[in-house]
């Protein structure tokens, strides 16, 4: 009895001590860092990073992308559901932000509380698509958005055109780029008149003040 005493103690000690460690456990949801609340009054931050020297006021909701590309209320989309990326927060009425108009065109950074961000197979439909209001059509794409962390981004370009009784046209362009995050969604649009004698505000100052929105917003 004693023989067999010692061999099982020995057969369980090499058992133990030739097994390998357990495997470090994932982490799960609960142990995961959680989204950062958003603090809409925040948005006052990025006032100091508007162009200097251009005319800034305040903007408050409702407003959408299409607002500041110069379409009013009951433009059309088609296809129909890709105005969900021109009007991400159509019924918010404490959206807030600024606009700042200057040589260089006009910029307009706001954030308003939003359902849902769009999934990946509306982008995908939403490539290229176009817009309707009255006298006024726009050419809208989809380009690479700004890679911000722990928000996902859409960025838009469009070619706007209209065409008044007299036959006379003018012509714009927009560039929009959004940041969806913790219900809510932060886009800033620059407009520039392609017949401006001035140089238009480069295309990386949309990305940049959007970093900085976001930032400011988690604050």
């Amino acid at each position: 009895m004693r023989r067999f005493a010692l061999c099982l103690g020995m057969v369980l000690c090499a058992a133990a001590c030739g097994s390998p460690p357990p495997p470090a456990t994932s982490p799960t949801s609960s142990t995961l860092a959680a989204p950062q609340a958003v603090n809409t009054a925040n948005i006052k931050r990025i006032r100091p990073d508007l162009p200097s020297g251009y005319e800034i006021a305040d903007v408050v909701g409702p407003v959408s992308a299409a607002g500041t590309w110069g379409f009013g209320l009951g433009w059309t989309a088609d296809p129909a559901q890709c105005a969900a990326l021109a009007d991400p927060a159509p019924a918010d009425a404490g959206a807030r932000g600024y606009s700042a108009s200057g040589q260089g065109g006009t910029v307009y950074v706001v954030v308003a509380a939003t359902r849902v961000a769009p999934d990946a197979g509306l982008i995908a439909q939403c490539a290229q698509w176009s817009m309707a209001f009255t006298h006024t059509t726009g050419a809208v794409a989809t380009v690479d958005p700004p890679r911000i962390d722990g928000a996902q981004t859409v960025a838009l370009r469009v070619t706007t055109r209209t065409v008044v009784e007299s036959g006379r046209e003018t012509d714009g362009q927009a560039s929009t780029a959004q940041a969806y995050l913790d219900g809510h969604v932060v886009f800033v649009t620059l407009v520039t008149d392609p017949g401006s004698p001035y140089p238009p505000l480069n295309s990386h100052y949309i990305t940049d003040l959007l970093t900085e929105a976001v930032t400011a917003l988690r604050g």
